[in-house]
């Protein structure tokens, strides 16, 4: 199930603040699961992201699961395939022709694939990569949406006015 996994550690240089920090990314099937933890101990931030990265998969697995429930094994096989092929020319897609150059001060870009979802995929999303928001294209009209979670509950969608 898991194709790659990011992992970094690191630790505060600032002896006032023992802050260490377990930062954790995997790549699952076409989907983006992350988690980080800090503690005083790098050794408990380890525990604790571990932790938390086993209810974040166990969480998918049990939803990829029961939606593939309904599809045949021969549907589930030509989907693997198509999502390989597509991920495989999409990752080279995107750093064909560019050349690596340091970005300013401050600011840090972000590629990826923006697969088309519904709002409902994209809360899913937002659930696994323990952020704040999820950026997404809609499938209605292939809009730019993000989906956020709101500070007493519930979610919010951010879109153009038209």
């Amino acid at each position: 199930m898991v194709q790659e996994a990011d992992v970094h550690l690191s630790v505060a240089r600032n002896p006032r603040v023992p802050q260490q920090t377990a930062e954790v990314t995997v790549f699952a099937n076409g989907t983006v699961i992350r988690a980080q933890e800090r503690s005083e101990n790098l050794y408990a931030s380890i525990d604790l992201v571990a932790n938390k990265l086993a209810r974040q998969l166990r969480k998918y697995k049990e939803r990829h699961n029961s939606h593939n429930v309904h599809n045949n094994q021969s549907t589930k096989s030509v989907q693997n395939e198509e999502t390989q092929n597509y991920s495989s020319s999409a990752e080279h897609s995107l750093i064909e022709g560019k050349e690596p150059r340091l970005p300013s001060p401050g600011v840090r870009r972000k590629y990826f694939e923006m697969d088309v979802m519904t709002i409902e995929q994209a809360r899913v999303q937002l659930d696994l990569i323990d952020h704040d928001f999820y950026l997404f294209r809609e499938e209605e009209g292939s809009a730019l949406r993000v989906i956020y979670k709101r500070n007493h509950g519930g979610y919010g969608v951010i879109q153009e006015k038209i």
